[in-house]
């Protein structure tokens, strides 16, 4: 069923992608392995402590890390958020089968509700830690190990050790919460 309901996304974003800009990343095992692939590893080590959670995927773009999340996780509520009117379409359709997706056609900085988790890849980190804890107490981000050096030192979240991405190409997922401190 997941596998499939994987397969359904790729071939809906192949076709879409024909018409517009979803991915620049070329069909075959690289966009499977960049876009699924990471998406799914990033959602399985989301430290989570209850079974039914938040999440606000932020820049969602062609719906990564949160259409696989939302798969991989069908008791979580995953929240699309996507100001991109064009691509925020493609989101609703590509989500259609899937009872826990909601798509918002917003700015984050104009997203009028709250989660658990803000998770994001290929945005700016530091635009995403600007709507913490407004948006959400926790954060996970899929970023390159100078990004993550680059906002590390960020006294507003307590950041648990960075998992690194096995594919090579120096990317990390990395999960933090708002820190006591602040």
């Amino acid at each position: 069923m997941q596998l499939t309901q994987l397969y359904k996304h790729y071939e809906l974003l192949l076709h879409w992608n024909k018409r517009m800009n979803l991915t620049t990343i070329k069909p075959g095992l690289e966009m499977v392995t960049r876009h699924y692939c990471e998406s799914l590893f990033f959602g399985g080590h989301l430290p989570t402590v209850r079974a039914e959670i938040s999440v606000l995927d932020l820049g969602s773009g062609a719906g990564f890390p949160g259409i696989p999340m939302a798969i991989l996780r069908p008791n979580w509520k995953i929240i699309l958020v996507e100001a991109s009117q064009r691509k925020a379409v493609f989101l609703r359709e590509s989500s259609r089968q899937l009872p826990n997706v909601s798509v918002q056609a917003a700015r984050m900085e104009n997203v009028p509700v709250m989660a658990d988790w803000i998770v994001a890849r290929a945005v700016n980190p530091e635009e995403i830690l600007l709507n913490v804890p407004r948006l959400a107490p926790n954060v996970g981000l899929m970023l390159g190990e100078h990004d993550f050096s680059s906002i590390r030192a960020n006294k507003r979240i307590a950041w648990a050790e960075p998992v690194r991405l096995p594919w090579g190409d120096r990317k990390l997922c990395v999960y933090g919460k708002v820190s006591r401190e602040t």
